[in-house]
Formats: structure tokens, sequence, C-alpha cells
């Protein structure tokens, strides 16, 4: 099946070369989406290779099952990649992982779905979820909100510097109005905008703030980093392709804790060797080129980190 004609994988190159990728080895997918990375990687394994795929887009699922499901290679799992203790119980796969890689975010597949509601580019219903068979809407959210909470959200997740106002006509227009559709809302932040403004779309920060807190993904987030430390074997890579501060700050504070040294006892005894990250270059940027192919990918960044011990 050929791949979708809507998304191309982000850092490709870079992210296949940063895994240093092992033919025989096992690797896990946290965020399969069309599978741009997978396919890839799998081109690199032998029969002798495995690799797990994660999503908790049913979409996703659909599609990594039409196109993978007799690879005898590749395990696919319908499941947030906050449970990836739970695949590694399942599977006895703690510290027998060569590496784990996520493309968090939205995928191209996603924004251009308006049925979906990620994006203000798009009139539909007002969903947001990354997993359509659970959970809240952003509009059952957004009808369950205070103005407080709601401006936090905005504050914290979208760095909305109109935090405030936004969070007030919002909650002001949901009383007259339940707010049910993206259009409405895009609507509603401009109105929040001054006329001179000139910048990013005024809903860029809101949307994402809003997608953020129905999906939990900040949290979800950082189990996924702690269950992928666990599951690495010595020399294993962790490789995280994000596209806003908020993630990129928790991935490198993440890495950055896992080598900070654990106090010495206090009985006169050698400690244990311990296990860490460490960050195995610089950060990783998309060229130009690759920009202007894929203009989405002007805000990626790429960490990746090797599991060694001291």
């Amino acid at each position: 099946m050929p791949a979708s004609q809507s998304h191309i994988p982000v850092l490709l190159n870079a992210l296949l070369e940063a895994l240093n990728i092992k033919p025989a080895g096992a690797y896990i997918d946290c965020t399969f989406g069309r599978g741009g990375h997978s396919q890839a990687l799998l081109e690199k394994l032998s029969c002798q290779g495995s690799l797990f795929l994660l999503d908790q887009d049913p979409d996703a699922i659909a599609y990594a099952q039409a196109r993978f499901a007799h690879d005898a290679r590749v395990n696919i799992r319908h499941s947030n990649f906050a449970c990836l203790d739970k695949l590694a119980k399942e599977n006895n796969l703690y510290a027998q992982v060569d590496g784990i890689f996520f493309d968090l975010g939205v995928s191209s597949p996603q924004l251009d779905n308006a049925r979906r509601g990620f994006s203000f580019s798009h009139c539909g219903p007002l969903d947001m979820r990354m997993n359509t068979t659970t959970g809240k809407t952003a509009a059952q959210w957004l009808a369950g909100v205070s103005t407080s909470e709601l401006a936090g959200v905005l504050k914290a997740y979208g760095e909305e510097r109109y935090a405030k106002k936004i969070a007030g006509k919002i909650l002001q227009e949901q009383n007259h109005k339940p707010i049910t559709s993206t259009q409405r809302l895009s609507e509603i932040v401009c109105a929040c905008y001054p006329r001179n403004y000139r910048g990013i779309h005024p809903a860029t920060r809101t949307f994402q703030a809003i997608r953020i807190a129905v999906n939990q993904e900040l949290a979800s987030l950082q189990q996924a980093l702690q269950a992928s430390f666990n599951l690495l074997n010595h020399g294993g890579r962790l490789a995280v392709i994000s596209f806003h501060s908020l993630e990129d700050r928790i991935i490198k504070r993440f890495i950055k804790r896992s080598r900070q040294q654990q106090p010495l006892p206090k009985m006169p005894v050698m400690p244990k060797p311990a296990d860490h990250l460490r960050m195995t270059g610089k950060l990783l940027k998309p060229s130009a080129d690759e920009i202007a192919l894929n203009p989405r990918a002007r805000s990626a960044c790429l960490r990746v980190a090797e599991k060694v011990m001291v």
C-alpha cells in the first residue's frame, strides 16, 4: 500500500541514523501515524528484527493493520504510549529494546480531516480527541471548564498572552450557545486579538492548548519517557521528535535528570553503577530543503539519547 499522499515523515533520515539500527534489533514506534518512519525502519530490519507499532488513533491503527498485518516482524497495538509499561509486562520487554521513538503532536491526516476537529483551517465538529473511542471531546470539555481553569490551560499549554481575555470570551459565548464547531471557536479567539495584529493565526495557541488538555498529552509523555528508560537495553536509544517548547522542555529535563547521581549511602559500601541517558549529539532540526518540501516540519526538533552505564 503506498504511503499517504498527505503525510511526509519529518526528519526521517536523521531519525534513522540516530537510532543506529541493528538488523536483528527490537524497536517501538510509539506514534505510528501513517507509518512513514516505521516503513523506513522495517527496510533496515532482518527477519529476526521486531517492531511494535503503537497509536491511540483508531484510523492510524486501521491503516497499520492494512499495511503491516502480514509482516511477522510487526506487532500492532491500539494504545496510548502512556501504557508502555503494560506492553513491556505483556511481552517481557524490560531492558530488551534497542530503540524507541516518538513523533509527537498531530499528524497531517488528522489535521486535514475536518471531522477530527484539530484544525481551525477546516470547519468541523470540535472534537480534538486523539482516540475517538473514549474521553470527552473538546466541545464537552469546554462545556464543563471554569474561566480560571481555561485561562490557566491557555497560558500553560499555549503560552497565550491574551489567555484571560480569550477564556472570558469563550465562556461568555459558551453560556449563550454551546461551542461545538472549530469555526466558531476560531472566530471567538480571533475577535480577542488586536485588529493590527501580525503573526501566526490567532487561534493557533488556543487550539494547541485545548488539544493538549483534552488528550492529557504532557502527562502521557512524562509517563512514556520513564517507561522507555526501563525498556531500553544498554546501548539502546530514545529518539523524540517534538514540535513545541513544552514538549521539548520535558524531554530535555528527563534526559538531564537521568544523569543526576543518586546520593551516596551512609554505609561505607560502593554504590552500584547507575544507568542513565546520554545525548548522542546536538538538537537536530529540519534542513531548509525539508521545510520547503514539508512546511509543517518547520518547528520540528529531534533529541536522541543513549542508555549507558556509569
